[in-house]
């Protein structure tokens, strides 16, 4: 467990880092308002992630981790399938809705949609090699996610516009894509979309919700504070996060494979799941605590300047409720894994859509008393609010639970690093 949890944290630390230097990078480049229209295409893009994840990853980690290798790598073709249906079809749908905006929003959605298959299958890949126990793959692809992207930014800073910089980080991403390809050492189908999400429509529709409410009510809150106290609130708002981006590294490589280890304990021993998701929660917002601190006292304003640019000065504002709302989402990451490795879908299903309105609520209602700082604020008292309601079902989950019998195609199997496909 202690491996396959580094290679996790390896992986998404080179994930998100790799965010928070494309986010630093823009904001200096573009200045607070481009770089709101950067956010919001980012945050678009994080819905339709969560869409492919409902119906395509999710599933497959919490069915099929630690099976057999034929059994996995049929699962493995078929999910990434879906996820580059979902990835064209939202794509179309992006590019049309930008069609329709004009002007540099507009444009912004078209370049988003282009590129969004790609961002997708390589996503789909990370989450099958989780699934596998083979978190050192994933490493690797998003590694190589990461040195794409340097050449590539490098040619879309000389065109200094949103639409350059989007451009550039999908294709590097489709890099990582096809490389992903090569190390499974087979192509997604096509043809299994239908079949995968006929088997996994008692979790991937239930799934799709709890996941698009989660990231639709990030979206909600960021138009709406657009729209409330415009678009450098937007990029200030963004700013913050990217402040807690080397943290949120950590907080999700864990939750990345949270769910595959808390169905090994469950199936081990489902008196040890609770202790696993308490732990793995408490750890997490120990450390975002003490990350906190450590922005509040040792980042200045000419540091802060030199990081985030002009987006600084207000984003700073934000430190201390952005800290205190991912503590709250570090106890959430541990009961919702709890949830997933129970199979429970109508409950976390349940769980994340109450958590997210009280996301909205508090978001869009601080935006109204006080712009940026009072959504920020809202938003910590509603991640408040969920990690009581997610820990409270995660209880009567387990107290609800029987274990299903065994499949012979289920029993777990040692998984060999070293070996290549």
């Amino acid at each position: 467990m202690a491996r396959r949890l580094t290679w996790g944290l390896a992986d998404q630390a080179v994930s998100s880092l790799t965010n928070f230097a494309v986010g630093i990078y823009v904001a200096r480049e573009l200045g607070v308002t481009a770089f709101g229209i950067f956010s919001l295409a980012w945050v678009t893009y994080g819905v339709v992630l969560n869409i492919s994840r409902g119906l395509a990853t999710d599933p497959l980690v919490v069915r099929f981790s630690g099976v057999a290798v034929s059994v996995w790598r049929h699962a493995v073709t078929r999910s990434a399938g879906t996820a580059l249906a979902v990835g064209t079809a939202a794509g179309a749908g992006s590019a049309v809705l930008g069609v329709a905006i004009g002007g540099a929003l507009g444009s912004a959605f078209v370049a988003l949609g282009i590129v969004l298959p790609l961002l997708l299958l390589q996503d789909a890949w990370r989450f099958a090699f989780f699934a596998a126990g083979q978190g050192r793959r994933a490493f690797s692809n998003d590694l190589v996610w990461a040195l794409a992207m340097i050449p590539a930014m490098i040619l879309a800073a000389q065109h200094d516009t949103v639409v350059a910089f989007l451009v550039a980080w999908g294709l590097s991403a489709g890099v990582a894509a096809v490389f992903g390809c090569l190390q499974v050492g087979t192509l997604p189908r096509w043809s299994g979309v239908s079949s995968w999400l006929r088997e996994q429509n008692d979790l991937g529709p239930r799934y799709l919700v709890e996941n698009v409410s989660n990231s639709g009510s990030s979206q909600i809150r960021m138009y709406g504070l657009g729209a409330i106290a415009g678009l450098a609130d937007v990029g200030t708002v963004r700013g913050a996060e990217l402040l807690m981006g080397p943290f949120l590294a950590v907080l999700m490589g864990l939750s990345f494979v949270a769910v595959p280890e808390a169905a090994r304990v469950l199936r081990r021993n489902p008196r040890r799941l609770p202790v696993f998701c308490l732990v793995l929660g408490g750890g997490q917002a120990a450390g975002t605590l003490l990350w906190g601190v450590a922005l509040l006292v040792l980042l200045n304003d000419r540091l802060g300047t030199l990081l985030l640019g002009s987006v600084w000065a207000t984003a700073s504002l934000l430190i201390i409720p952005a800290t205190f709302s991912i503590t709250n989402a570090s106890f959430i990451t541990g009961a919702a894994a709890g949830l997933r490795a129970l199979g429970d879908a109508r409950r976390s299903m349940r769980c994340q859509l109450v958590s997210s309105f009280a996301y909205v609520v508090g978001g869009l209602g601080g935006a109204f008393l006080n712009g940026a700082v009072g959504s920020a604020w809202g938003v910590a008292s509603a991640t408040l609010f969920g990690a009581v309601v997610w820990w409270v079902q995660l209880h009567a989950g387990l107290r609800a639970y029987r274990p299903a019998p065994v499949a012979e195609h289920d029993l777990p199997v040692p998984v060999d690093e070293s070996r290549t496909t």
